[in-house]
Order: C-alpha cells, then sequence, then structure tokens
C-alpha cells in the first residue's frame, strides 16, 4: 500500500483515536446495531483516556460518512483538529478495534483497506472519450472531442458527389483516436497511473491502444462496460474493483517471492526481525515494509518517530536523548510512512522472524542492533 494516504499523519499531533469496526448495512435493525457497536467503542476509548472532543470527532465520522451497501468496514484515524484518516475495509473486522495512543495504528488499514493506486478510466469511441484520472479521494475528469468528422459513412453520400466517403470516414475516425491517445499520454504522464482502465465499443478500444505509447499501452486494461454514452457505471466499478483486489493479491505475492529471493541470496537488500527492520528504518533504507504478526511486542522510539530500536541501550548508544516505550505495530508502519516506504500485509506465504520484515533500497552502512 502507497504511504502518501497516510503521510498527513506523520504531521498530525497526538494521540490518536484508531478505531475499526463492522459498519454494515443488511439487516433491518441496522442503525440500533450501528449505535450499539459505537457505545462499545466509545466505552473502550473513554476507559483509555480519550475525551469529549477527540469522541465527538470520532463519531462525526462515523455518523456522516455514506452508508454502505450490505456488509462492510470502517477504519477511522482521529485526533483533536479533526479526522486523519477515513476508509473502508475489504473485510468486517471479527471484533471492534479501538486503541488511544502516542501513534496511529494503521496495521488493519493497511491489511484490509481498500488499497486505491492511482488510476484512469478512458471510456472512448471514434468521435472522442471521457477520460477520469483517480488519486485516491481526489477524482479529475476531462472530456475530449475529436474535430474530425465525419466518422460514420453518410446515407446517400456517393451518390451526391463527395468523393469516397468510406476513406473520409475512416480517415477522420483514425485522426480522432490519435488525439484521444495524445490526451491520454498527456493525463498519464502527469499522473503516473498504475492501471489504465479502457471501455467502450470493441473497435474504438483496440484503435486507440493500437495509438497509445508503449509506456502506457502496457499499464492499460480492457473493460466490458458498453459504449461510450451507454456505460453501465456499476459493471464499469465492478470490473475495476476486481482488478483492484486481485492486483493487491499480486503485489503481495511478488514482494514475498522478492524478499526470499534477497535473504536467500544474503544480497544485504533484506532483512527480518526487530533488530534489523530499526536499523533499516532509521536509516531510511526501506523501501516495503512487510508486516506480519507482531503481536503485543513492544519497542523504543527516540527524539523522532522514525528513530526506533529494539531496546533503550540501542538509542544510549545512537546519542538519543529519550527513550519512550511504544508499541511495534504501531511505530513500525509509522516510522516506515515518515521515510516513504511501502507497507504491505504479509500472509502465510510469509513469516517473518518477530513479525517484521523489509525490502530496503540499498544496503544499509550500520549493521542491525
Amino acid at each position: 500500500m502507497q504511504p502518501t494516504r497516510f503521510r498527513p499523519l506523520v504531521d498530525a499531533p497526538g494521540p490518536f483515536a484508531s478505531v475499526y469496526l463492522d459498519d454494515s448495512h443488511d439487516t433491518a435493525d441496522a442503525a440500533k446495531q450501528a449505535e450499539l457497536r459505537w457505545r462499545a467503542v466509545a466505552d473502550d476509548v473513554t476507559a483509555q483516556g480519550a475525551d469529549e472532543q477527540l469522541l465527538d470527532v470520532v463519531r462525526t465520522a462515523l455518523e456522516e460518512a455514506p452508508a454502505v451497501v450490505g456488509r462492510g468496514g470502517r477504519a477511522v484515524i482521529a485526533t483533536r483538529d479533526g479526522v486523519q484518516l477515513d476508509q473502508r475495509l475489504i473485510r468486517v473486522p471479527d471484533a471492534p478495534t479501538a486503541r488511544l495512543s502516542r501513534l496511529p495504528y494503521l496495521v488493519p488499514v493497511v491489511v484490509h483497506g481498500v488499497d486505491d493506486p492511482p488510476y484512469l478510466t478512458v471510456v472512448v469511441d471514434h468521435a472522442g472519450a471521457d477520460v477520469v484520472a483517480h488519486r485516491g479521494p481526489a477524482v479529475r475528469s476531462m472530456t475530449v472531442e475529436g474535430d474530425r468528422y465525419p466518422v460514420h459513412k453518410a446515407a446517400g453520400a456517393e451518390s451526391a458527389g463527395y468523393g469516397d466517403p468510406q476513406r473520409t470516414a475512416e480517415g477522420a475516425r483514425l485522426k480522432n483516436v490519435q488525439e484521444v491517445a495524445d490526451e491520454v499520454t498527456a493525463v498519464f504522464e502527469e499522473n503516473d497511473p498504475a492501471v489504465v482502465f479502457v471501455a467502450g465499443e470493441v473497435r474504438s478500444r483496440a484503435d486507440l491502444l493500437a495509438n497509445l505509447p508503449k509506456r502506457v499501452a502496457e499499464r492499460a486494461i480492457e473493460v466490458n462496460a458498453g459504449a461510450r454514452g451507454s456505460i453501465d457505471d456499476d459493471a464499469l466499478a465492478h470490473d475495476i474493483d476486481t482488478h483492484l483486489r486481485l492486483r493487491r493479491v499480486d503485489v503481495i505475492d511478488d514482494a514475498a517471492q522478492r524478499f526470499s529471493a534477497e535473504l536467500q541470496r544474503d544480497s544485504g537488500l533484506a532483512t527480518e526481525g526487530l533488530a534489523g527492520v530499526c536499523a533499516a528504518l532509521r536509516e531510511g533504507a526501506v523501501e516495503t515494509l512487510l508486516i506480519g504478526d507482531l503481536g503485543d511486542a513492544t519497542l523504543v522510539a527516540g527524539d523522532s518517530p522514525m528513530t526506533v530500536a529494539p531496546s533503550p541501550e540501542v538509542l544510549s548508544e545512537l546519542g538519543s536523548g529519550q527513550a519512550t516505550t511504544v508499541r511495534a505495530d504501531e511505530a513500525l508502519p509509522f516510522a516506515a510512512v515518515g521515510i516513504d516506504a511501502d507497507l504491505i500485509g504479509v500472509d502465510e506465504r510469509l513469516t517473518p522472524r518477530d513479525g517484521i520484515a523489509a525490502i530496503l533500497r540499498y544496503v544499509p552502512r550500520t549493521p542491525a542492533s
């Protein structure tokens, strides 16, 4: 999962209330069930020391969010200053989780959150296209209309003395598609999307893909959701969601294979265990943090949340002026966000030592300690 969605948390003043709960609306008494879930969460966070101001922020976020259809989960991370993260979850939590702590608790949203990499949707025909750039909650739409007409052979055109109408229509069609390809390429360069979803009639899609530069076409996925002007929005959304979920599985699999390969060849570009990962985070060397089962493990944080170590002795050797005991499942993901590392929740395909591992950008200068 890309760290950009978590970046606002780095500069937010704590404490943080991190709430994960069932947000389903699939029963006749859904409103009553939601109120009961909220009361349990409120009692839990209050017992941990949350004040009314923080409780009001969380409750407002839960009440004002649009109701999901069917089953779903929610993640809300808030401070007294406001909501810092509000996201739906792919999987409904087995039980509500509510923490009040110095650092936000990110693991459930990393493991079960909706991963929304930047992507484009392009609905094309031979007259133009509707292009939408998606980057998290931000959506930017534009329409491209080719100025080459006609794109269809007019009835009676041959007898009216207009030359070869088939050739004229074909030329106009291809020029319009090229204009669309140029615009899609420009939007692609601006947004660097992970995927470009292309919908519309089959021939229009094929012509567009043939005119896109290789770097753009390689990220394109065709979607069967109807023709431009009559797109089935539900079918389009379903296909996009399905692809992004499958992509998430592929990302985990690729990361597990890469970590295992680097560890086996002893390249220095992979590490596991609290000591090794803490050392790599302090040096800013972590490219991808692989989060397994950390249990109730703790570590210590120094003057900066990015200064993490497995023991106070290590921090003392580093010259840190303070040592605060923190939960590993809060401190390690937070430190990774601070250095712009990706975060991935791993499954049974990978069981790293101490429940934590990392793929590195470069070989750290200092050994783990």
